[in-house]
């Protein structure tokens, strides 16, 4: 009799509204009926994920993790450290999951599962800030904080409008970002409100990407600039833009391989919703076809 292959779930126990209690044999029994033996580990602290990928992945013949954005980050962080080669399929259960709403899967735990044992493994783009790297988007400038200071509770609780409130909080402290961007033999230097490096549709559940910009496997992200206004009416016509998705003057979106990013005032960073530390001088480059991913 032929032997199940071996899936390893690693699971956020905090991530999300989801009851995990709830959905978990469901899920698992999805996992058996397509022949795996599950073997589940959950997450303890900030970057457990990363280790468990490197003990207990490097044999098996698919992971899948249950969690947001940061859980997805630091299994992928895990998976190119280990030099895994099992493919990696997502159950989105945070409370924005910007990257699993680009990719369109599904919210529904059990229907996520399914797709991703009937999905095709695809190669991904992964980004290295500095030494991390992340999935779909490094940010600084106003709402970045959002990510990273937003209560785990207030977010669970309230998804998307727990970022809107704790992000207008940025309006009443805006300075300006004062950057000297080298990217692809081009450079561009001057103040903005938010600067982004991404692969997503979305940041944040506040700002959206047109679609027809992102590719996640053509070894691209896409370097989005919003202008420092001058005035409150200048304010109006840059979100207006980001609204409408016009690009151009005041909002830049640019497809890049690579950057140099200099800040004077090393302001700090959120890389997939998690805080990173600003630094005088940044080095961005683009991973092509890092990760197998299946969904």
């Amino acid at each position: 009799m032929e032997e199940n292959k071996k899936l390893v779930f690693i699971i956020n126990p905090k991530a999300g509204q989801k009851k995990r209690e709830e959905v978990l044999p469901d899920i698992i029994n999805v996992f058996y009926e397509y022949g795996y033996d599950t073997e589940i580990h959950f997450t303890r602290f900030q970057g457990d994920a990363t280790k468990m990928v490197g003990r207990h992945c490097r044999k098996c013949d698919l992971i899948v993790c249950m969690g947001g954005d940061g859980t997805l980050n630091e299994v992928i962080e895990g998976i190119i450290e280990s030099g895994v080669g099992a493919p990696l399929g997502y159950i989105p259960a945070g409370s924005t999951n910007d990257f699993a709403a680009s990719l369109q899967l599904s919210s529904v735990p059990v229907t996520a599962a399914k797709n991703i044992v009937n999905g095709t493994p695809k190669y991904i783009d992964i980004g290295r800030f500095n030494e991390r790297y992340f999935v779909y988007t490094a940010s600084t400038g106003i709402f970045t904080r959002t990510s990273y200071e937003t209560p785990q509770n207030a977010k669970n609780i309230l998804g998307h409008f727990a970022y809107i409130l704790e992000g207008a909080k940025d309006l009443t402290n805006i300075k300006p970002l004062k950057l000297d961007i080298e990217y692809d033999g081009k450079r561009i230097k001057d103040e903005f409100i938010f600067a982004a490096i991404c692969n997503s549709t979305s940041i944040g559940g506040v700002m959206t990407i047109d679609k027809q910009r992102v590719d996640f496997t053509d070894g691209l992200f896409e370097m989005l600039l919003i202008k420092f206004p001058r005035d409150l009416i200048e304010l109006g016509t840059l979100i207006n833009k980001l609204q409408t998705q016009t690009y151009g003057e005041g909002v830049e979106l640019i497809p890049i391989s690579n950057a140099v990013i200099k800040d004077n005032a090393a302001n700090d960073w959120s890389l997939d919703g998690e805080k990173e530390n600003g630094k005088r001088e940044t080095i961005f480059e683009v991973f092509k076809h890092a990760v197998y991913f299946i969904y």
